[in-house]
C-alpha cells in the first residue's frame, strides 16, 4: 500500500506540467489568433482608408472637370451674339410696366390727342405691350415661325392705335387698340406666307382664314363644301372660292430650280411663252432705233408739200381728209392720193437701200 501512495505521489507532478503545458499551448494558440485577427483587421481598415482617399480624388477631378466645362460654357457665352433667349428677354422687360385703368388710358389718351404728348404715347403704349403678345401668340400656329416677327408688327399696329384713340368716346384703349394690332399681324401673315401673294383684297383676306376651317365645318354637317355654298356662307363670289382654294393648296416653285438635283435644266426653260424672247425684243428695239433714224434722212428730201402730206396722212395719229389738203394746195382729193401713194412707194425704196432687213419688217404693211 505504501508502494502504491509512493507511485501516486510520482504521478501528480508530471500531470500537473502536462496540464501546464497544454494551457500554455492554449494560450500561445489564443494570443496567435487575436494577432492574426488584430493583423486582418489592420489591413482593412488600410484598404478601405485608400479606397476613401481614391474616391475623394476621383470627386476632386469630377469637380474640377465640371468646373472647367462651366468656365468653358461661359466662355461660349460671352463670344455669342445673343447670351440670353431673345423672347424671354423681351417678356421679361416688358412685364416692368404696369397696366393702366380706365381713368389712366383716358387721361392720358386726352393728352395725346390734345396736345401729343410722347410723354404720355409712350406710357400708353409701354403700358399695352403684353396685349400685343397675347395676340400674337393667338396667330402663332397660323405663321408656325418666328413670334417676334408677329410682336413687331402688332406693336406698330399699337402705335397707329394711340394715334387714332378717341378718348372722349366711352371705348376702352385696350379693346380699340387690339382691332389695330391684328389688323397689322394679319396684314404681315399675308404678306409673308408665300413668295407671292396670296391675298391683296379685303375677301381674299377674310378667305385665307376662314376658308379651310368653313369647310371643315360644311363637312363635320354632312354637307358638301361646293364654291357656291361657301361663297354663300362667307359672303364673296365663287371665283374667289376656287382661287383662293387653289393658292392655298399650291407652292411657290422656282422657275431657276433645276429640275432634279443631278440636273442643270431649269423649270424655266420648259415653260410656253407667248412673248417674244429677250433676243427678240432686242433687235426689235435696235430695228425700230435705226427706222426713226432713216425717217429723219428721208424727211429731209422730200418737198414742202410732201413734208405736209407726210406728217397729216401717213404718220398722224388722226390723218386729215384728201380735201383738206387739196383746199390748202388748190389741187383735187385724186391729186392729194397720188402724192401720199408716190411717198409711200419712195419711202419703201428708200429703206430698202439704207436697211438690208427690210423686208423682213413690211409684212404688216399694206401693199400699194
Amino acid at each position: 500500500m505504501g508502494k502504491k501512495r509512493a507511485t501516486a505521489k510520482k504521478k501528480a507532478p508530471a500531470k500537473d506540467a502536462a496540464k501546464k503545458k497544454a494551457a500554455a499551448k492554449a494560450a500561445a494558440k489564443k494570443k496567435a489568433s487575436a494577432k492574426k485577427k488584430a493583423a486582418a483587421k489592420a489591413a482593412a481598415k488600410k484598404k478601405a482608408s485608400a479606397k476613401a482617399a481614391a474616391k475623394k480624388k476621383a470627386a476632386a477631378k469630377a469637380a474640377a472637370k465640371k468646373k472647367a466645362a462651366a468656365k468653358t460654357a461661359a466662355q461660349t457665352t460671352d463670344k455669342a451674339v445673343v447670351k440670353f433667349d431673345p423672347l424671354q428677354r423681351y417678356l421679361s422687360e416688358i412685364s416692368q410696366y404696369s397696366l393702366l385703368t380706365r381713368d389712366q388710358e383716358r387721361e392720358l389718351g386726352a393728352k395725346v390727342r390734345d396736345h401729343q404728348d410722347p410723354d404720355a404715347a409712350y406710357v400708353l403704349i409701354t403700358s399695352n405691350l403684353r396685349l400685343v403678345v397675347k395676340i400674337a401668340l393667338e396667330y402663332q400656329r397660323v405663321w408656325m415661325q418666328n413670334l417676334l416677327d408677329l410682336i413687331q408688327e402688332g406693336n406698330i399696329g399699337l402705335m397707329q392705335a394711340v394715334r387714332k384713340f378717341d378718348p372722349y368716346k366711352n371705348v376702352k384703349f385696350s379693346y380699340y387698340a387690339s382691332f389695330w394690332i391684328k389688323a397689322y399681324i394679319l396684314k404681315f401673315i399675308m404678306d409673308n406666307w408665300r413668295l407671292v401673294k396670296i391675298g391683296t383684297t379685303q375677301g381674299q383676306r377674310k378667305l385665307f382664314f376662314k376658308l379651310k376651317k368653313e369647310k371643315q365645318k360644311l363637312i363635320e354637317e354632312g354637307f358638301d363644301p361646293k364654291p357656291k355654298m361657301l361663297s354663300e356662307r362667307l359672303g364673296v363670289s365663287e371665283r374667289e372660292i376656287i382661287d383662293m382654294d387653289q393658292r392655298l393648296d399650291g407652292w411657290d416653285v422656282s422657275l431657276d430650280a433645276p429640275l432634279k438635283d443631278d440636273s442643270d435644266t431649269e423649270r424655266m426653260e420648259f415653260m410656253d411663252t407667248e412673248e417674244p424672247s429677250i433676243e427678240d425684243q432686242v433687235a426689235k428695239k435696235e430695228m425700230e432705233s435705226l427706222l426713226h433714224e432713216k425717217i429723219r434722212e428721208f424727211r429731209s428730201e422730200m418737198t414742202p408739200r410732201e413734208l405736209e402730206i407726210f406728217d397729216q396722212r401717213i404718220f398722224s395719229d388722226s390723218p386729215v381728209t384728201l380735201q383738206e389738203i387739196g383746199d390748202r394746195y388748190n389741187i383735187s382729193r385724186e391729186r392729194v392720193r397720188q402724192i401720199e401713194k408716190n411717198i409711200v412707194k419712195k419711202m419703201r425704196e428708200f429703206f430698202k437701200k439704207g436697211l438690208p432687213d427690210f423686208a423682213s419688217y413690211t409684212d404688216d404693211i399694206a401693199p400699194d
